[in-house]
Order: structure tokens, then sequence, then C-alpha cells
């Protein structure tokens, strides 16, 4: 019984990685002169930088910005994540306790 449970959990882990993996979530800093891309497995797939909104030459605000954009970005991630993990929770507890029986409060 345990081991249908386990591979059960395993699989429906794998699927919520793959579903993860196709939601994107986006942040941007300095008004819009970074923009970071990830994905809800908190990887990175895209950065943009609009020269225009930056003087290129000031390394520190540029590396402040990106700092800024990916911690935004990442901090979103995580929350998608969060929300898939609590949604797949729910759905391997039996009828009626979907809320884990209240066990965590309201």
């Amino acid at each position: 019984m345990f081991d249908d449970l386990l591979g059960n959990f395993e699989a429906q882990q794998e699927q919520m990685q793959q579903q993860l993996a196709s939601i994107s979530v986006n942040a941007e800093a300095g008004d819009g002169a970074i923009h970071v891309t990830a994905n809800a497995n908190r990887t990175i797939t895209n950065i943009q930088i609009d020269p225009s909104k930056l003087d290129l030459s000031d390394t520190e605000q540029l590396e402040d910005l990106m700092m800024v954009a990916i911690n935004r970005v990442l901090e979103a991630a995580a929350a998608k994540e969060a929300e898939a993990s609590q949604s797949l929770l729910q759905k391997m507890m039996p009828p009626g306790m979907g809320d884990l029986g209240g066990l965590f409060g309201k």
C-alpha cells in the first residue's frame, strides 16, 4: 500500500516539476530598465536590459538593479511553486481532508 502511495507521489511530483517549468513569471527593476523572466522551478529563463534607461558605465547601478529584478522574479516563482505544491497535497488527501483536516488552521 505504501509503495503504491510513494510511487504515485513520485509520479505526481515529477508531473508537477514539468508543470512548474511551463509557468512563467516576470519581474522588473529600474522602471523597466531590467526585465527578468523565470519559470516556477525558479530557473531564470531570460534577462533583458534596456540600455536607454541605464548608464551602462555605472556597473554598481546595473548590478543593484539586476539583483533587485532577480530577487523579485524568484520570489514570484516561489509563490507559484507553493501554490502548485499545496494543490498537489490537496489532491493526495482522502476526501474531506483537502485542508489537512484543519491541521494548519486558516
